[in-house]
């Protein structure tokens, strides 16, 4: 039977609305540790299993990582970005590790908060880069900051991956999905982590987002219990229309070598407004199953959207729907 994940966030962190997504069909929620700490959820974690018990269900947890994915610091204030604006980063409002700002080059693009934003590199100095916003938007803290053509060497775990998977096992996580996997050494750090900390059950979710991933894909299933194709950051790696190939490759791959896959990021992205979904969403969930996904994923729509319930209830009874 396929697993239905939703993301835990404002929308749902409420038992009531979590019992009717799990009787809808959901079977694990994701926490998102890219900015709070496993230990501030001991709650919430269990406000999730009493729901699930309510459904009749036996919750998977999964915790996202941060990992090598980049982000930008903390913001004075939301910033509004039009077409054209210059904008510094570095020193100045906008904060990056030292390691991205001594990668960049003129004329590269710069995607900030999963593409939403883009702008290109137009002067660089020793403290500090300027851009010119080709595609705006409002840019908030801790958004995702991608570069393209840049091998940026980042650590496969920060120091709060290291403190959150040391409690994983306490806390009842069934799973770890790592971010940005490069190659079989993230997945190898991961488990050693896990396994110094009574975590040798705990299953690893590989997240293919770049294109070294996906070229070094079949080296990480010796390592990993599921592959996950987080089209998000991996459609920022490349031109979007090659993003449906793409992914129909990793599945033949993973099928051909029978391991389970995972498919994610903007399923039912218009239904965090509406509460039906578009013809090509559940069009997507359905061939996506059909392809050999063993699970499926929501972020957002459940996270901060206003329908999470009618979110799962899509998802599900798209994805178990039978030829």
């Amino acid at each position: 039977m396929i697993d239905v994940f939703g993301t835990l966030g404002p929308s749902c962190e409420n038992i009531d609305v979590l019992e009717q997504m799990f009787s809808e069909g959901m079977t694990g929620i994701r926490i998102n540790l890219s900015h709070v700490m496993l230990k501030d959820y001991s709650d919430k974690i269990e406000m999730v299993r009493k729901a699930a018990d309510k459904a009749g269900k036996s919750p998977k947890i999964l915790i996202d990582m941060q990992g090598p994915e980049i982000r930008i610091g903390v913001l004075r204030s939301p910033m509004t970005l039009n077409e054209n604006d210059i904008f510094s980063i570095g020193q100045d409002s906008v904060t990056v590790p030292e390691s991205v700002l001594a990668a960049l080059k003129p004329a590269q693009t710069v995607l900030l908060d999963d593409g939403k934003i883009s702008a290109e590199v137009v002067e660089i100095t020793e403290k500090c880069a300027k851009l010119r916003v080709i595609r705006g938007g409002i840019l908030n803290s801790r958004k995702s900051f991608a570069v393209s053509d840049a091998v940026i060497n980042m650590p496969a775990l920060t120091d709060s991956d290291v403190e959150n998977l040391k409690i994983a096992y306490e806390c009842g996580v069934t799973g770890v999905m790592q971010p940005f996997v490069r190659s079989s050494d993230d997945l190898k750090e991961l488990r050693k982590v896990l396994d110094s900390s009574n975590g040798h059950e705990i299953k690893i979710y590989a997240k293919i987002e770049n294109k070294v991933g996906v070229e070094n894909l079949t080296t990480f299933f010796d390592h990993a219990d599921e592959i996950v194709i987080a089209r998000g950051d991996l459609g920022n790696s490349m031109p979007l229309w090659e993003l449906p190939k793409v992914q129909k490759t990793i599945a033949g791959i993973c099928n051909e070598h029978k391991v389970p896959f995972m498919v994610v990021t903007q399923m039912l992205a218009s239904m965090e407004h509406s509460k039906v979904p578009t013809r090509a969403e559940v069009s997507d969930i359905y061939n996506a199953v059909m392809d050999g996904a063993h699970s499926v994923m929501v972020t957002g729509e459940t996270a901060i959207g206003e329908n999470p319930v009618e979110v799962i209830k899509y998802l599900s009874r798209t994805a178990r729907m039978k030829l």
